[in-house]
């Protein structure tokens, strides 16, 4: 069982959407744009795809809005011309940060990316020199106010289903898989209809940074921000223990 609370920081980050949502369609909508012209508007037998619609369900994005964003990238995908940009650096004392992004121009990205981490006092680095520092898992949080299974009855729904380990927070539940297996966990949890309040493939940081310094801090929230600002920008992880 852990003791470092996951659905705080899930929360913040959705009280912070909402105020954004139509930004957070908007990216959602470019993930699956990308998915279907990889491997087909078919979610059974598109497992990017199938990741990307439980991430946009969990972001509580209308199923018309997500059956339309499928349909306009199948009928137009030599469209489609956005491509994965992925920049690792380092923020204030040594904080790990991984950006990633769908973009249609990489030189604006990364300019925009490089001046984020230079406002903060960051640096970006090669490729590879803070990824060893994180795992690729998929991750599922759950409210515990609703969540009406049992919490033993829920993790052995979850292992039974492929999960690799099941940790109880104050209040929340934290579901982790393998990358492979994500989908096949969270469809058995949407079976039994349980509601998720975050599910996606992420990546998790081995070990977290404290920060204590008025400094560090103001620097790294100004990274985050101007990152979180860019709409090329679509998810960054870092080992900021917030």
């Amino acid at each position: 069982m852990s003791g470092h609370s996951k659905f705080a920081n899930i929360k913040h980050k959705k009280e912070k959407n909402d105020a954004a949502k139509g930004k957070i369609f908007t990216m959602i909508g470019r993930e699956i744009a990308v998915a279907v012209k990889e491997g087909g508007p078919d979610p059974s037998n598109n497992s990017k795809l199938a990741a990307v619609i439980a991430k946009a369900k969990a972001n509580n994005m209308p199923n018309d809005t997500i059956d339309r964003g499928i349909k306009k990238a199948a009928g137009d995908g030599d469209n489609v011309n956005y491509v994965v940009a992925t920049y690792e650096g380092y923020g204030p004392a040594g904080t790990a940060i991984i950006v990633k992004c769908l973009t249609d121009n990489k030189n604006r990205t990364a300019a925009n990316v490089r001046n984020a981490f230079t406002k903060g006092q960051g640096s970006i680095g090669t490729q590879g020199c803070v990824s060893y520092m994180f795992d690729e898992k998929g991750q599922i949080i759950i409210d515990k106010e609703a969540c009406e299974m049992d919490a033993d009855d829920l993790m052995m729904l979850a292992l039974d289903a492929g999960a690799d380990d099941f940790n109880e927070e104050e209040d929340s539940f934290e579901i982790l898989t393998a990358p492979d297996a994500f989908e096949e966990v969270r469809a058995a949890l949407e079976a039994e209809k349980i509601e998720m309040a975050s599910a996606e493939v992420t990546m998790l940081p081995q070990n977290y940074v404290t920060l204590s310094a008025e400094a560090d801090l103001n620097n790294i929230q100004r990274i985050l921000d101007l990152l979180d600002d860019d709409d090329d920008v679509q998810e960054v992880y870092h080992n900021w223990d917030e």
